[in-house]
């Protein structure tokens, strides 16, 4: 009998034992991050940040977009490259990308929509050449908060009217 007691209340607290279930989530610390793939990044491009699953938005601190000649030396290159499409397309294609406290860029992902917001493939040939583009800019300056120098993300949308960049962003 003692041992049936014992049992009956044995059982209810071996019951209520669970090992704590580890979930990893698919979705990134902070929304806009973006993760490392060593499909597509370059792995020599170190973040100076350490912790890897956050850095700044370009917008974070009062200076905002920082290019060394600001955008109108991005738009004298842009027009000196001549980048056009074969296709009569309309849309944005936004580049966006990480600069480290170097002034250094790397994890580069590209999104293309059209005039109604929604994902499409305008012009993958445009939107290689954009990024290889992109990627060319290196004039980036690096940022500091509260004194100390910070990853930040940026981002460079290109608006396309009739297979021609007529616009950059922001």
């Amino acid at each position: 009998m003692k041992n049936v007691l014992f049992l009956l209340f044995l059982i209810p607290l071996l019951s209520n034992c669970q090992t704590e279930k580890v979930t990893i989530s698919k979705y990134p610390a902070h929304v806009g991050n973006i993760e490392f793939d060593q499909n597509i990044d370059d792995p020599n491009f170190k973040r100076c940040i350490l912790d890897d699953r956050y850095a700044y938005q370009y917008y974070n601190d009062s200076k905002g977009f920082q290019y060394k000649g600001e955008k109108l030396a991005i738009i004298e290159k842009l027009n000196k490259s001549n980048i056009l499409s074969d296709k009569n397309s309309n849309g944005y294609i936004t580049v966006k990308f990480l600069v480290n406290c170097q002034g250094k860029t790397g994890l580069f992902r590209v999104q293309q929509i059209n005039n109604d917001y929604q994902e499409v493939d305008l012009d993958n040939q445009l939107k290689d050449k954009l990024l290889t583009f992109t990627k060319s800019l290196d004039g980036w300056m690096s940022k500091e908060i509260d004194g100390k120098k910070i990853d930040y993300y940026q981002y460079v949308t290109y608006k396309i009217v009739d297979g021609k960049i007529s616009e950059i962003l922001p």
